[in-house]
């Protein structure tokens, strides 16, 4: 559940036009939310310099990204061909850090960031 203090946040500033900011961005997140989406804003900052940002997507876990799967037999074909070349020279392994936590560990530098050479 999102719960912003919006009545705070316009009657604090001054500013006329921070209030219709503020009070945009309340409309804008009020409204009704979709299952699949979620919306996230806040405000920030003395009345002269009052900052509001509304940020809005699809809900679930934002660290993880869809990727598009292959449409056709060529491109499974290329992308089978890129992950075989990737996994050859990376070769990436899961040990254990200082701290005990799992972590990659592989044998090319730039294999973290998918690189092939």
């Amino acid at each position: 559940m999102l719960t912003v203090q919006w009545r705070k946040v316009i009657l604090l500033s001054r500013s006329a036009g921070a209030a219709v900011l503020g009070g945009a961005i309340l409309l804008a997140v009020s409204a009704p939310a979709r299952a699949d989406s979620v919306a996230v804003g806040g405000c920030i900052g003395p009345w002269r310099t009052f900052n509001c940002v509304v940020r809005w997507g699809e809900a679930g876990n934002p660290l993880v990204r869809n990727v598009p799967q292959p449409v056709d037999e060529e491109e499974r074909g290329h992308s089978a061909e890129r992950e075989r070349k990737w996994l050859d020279r990376c070769k990436p392994v899961i040990a254990q850090d200082a701290y005990g936590v799992p972590r990659y560990r592989y044998a090319a530098p730039g294999c973290e960031f998918g690189v092939i050479n």
